[in-house]
């Protein structure tokens, strides 16, 4: 239990309250699944092309854009997204503070989605097309840690050799292209919400900075454990 308070305690506020909501909505999901209720249908991101003609009680409204970041597909699902937005999520918020973090989150969720609705809309028009999850908003929080920490060692998935963030996330990138364009036999990853993340992240960063905005450091220090700006090892991969 103290480990649990101690773990509580060390992590800033927006990252506990977005793990401890998804965690709940998880749970949720699970509970109700099991009476018949398929919280997806009304929540999951549905391609609003295809709920114009939807027969199975699903279609588009505005608040999936931010409904569809709180659902997983499963407790691995769930897992991989929470565990990078405490790694990394937690180092952004502490440097920027939690009003502009938790606004570049929900902006990098938001914008994943209409990337991936685009992609829909051009290339499944009509195809019974629903995403969750929070990989889009993951995917600019990993953006925005190359980008305040651009040399900073990480470890590529299966590759045991340490390479600066910059690199990691542009060879993540480049694998989230690849895969979404040759679209993999049995292949449901929502590859162009990731990259959408990343694009939208990368674009409001470049939108604060041109304002004179860019994020500072904020006041979170009832939150920080430490000060090193060591956060060697990382190694996260996304398989959703």
């Amino acid at each position: 239990m103290n480990m649990l308070q101690r773990f509580w305690d060390m992590t800033p506020v927006v990252t506990r309250n977005l793990l401890a909501s998804t965690a709940v909505v998880g749970f949720a999901q699970w509970v109700l699944a099991r009476m018949g209720l398929d919280l997806v249908n009304l929540f999951g991101l549905v391609s609003w092309n295809y709920s114009m003609f939807s027969l199975s009680g699903r279609s588009f409204h505005l608040w999936q854009l931010i409904t569809y970041m709180f659902l997983h597909q499963g407790m691995g699902h769930w897992f991989c997204n929470m565990l990078a937005v405490w790694m990394f999520g937690m180092v952004i918020e502490r440097e920027w503070g939690w009003q502009k973090y938790l606004t570049y989150y929900l902006i990098c969720g938001i914008g994943a989605g209409l990337v991936q609705q685009l992609v829909w809309m051009l290339v499944y028009p009509g195809w019974p097309c629903v995403t969750i999850g929070a990989s889009g908003a993951v995917f600019g929080i990993l953006l925005a840690f190359a980008w305040l920490f651009p040399e900073q060692k990480m470890f590529l998935f299966l590759v045991p050799i340490p390479i600066p963030s910059r690199v990691f996330v542009g060879l993540y990138a480049l694998i989230e292209l690849g895969s979404g364009v040759a679209n993999f036999a049995g292949d449901n990853v929502a590859h162009f919400a990731h990259l959408g993340g990343m694009l939208v992240g990368a674009a409001l960063i470049y939108y604060w900075k041109k304002k004179g905005n860019r994020p500072n450091k904020g006041d979170n220090s009832r939150f920080r454990t430490y000060e090193s700006k060591d956060f060697s090892n990382y190694h996260y991969k996304d398989p959703v």
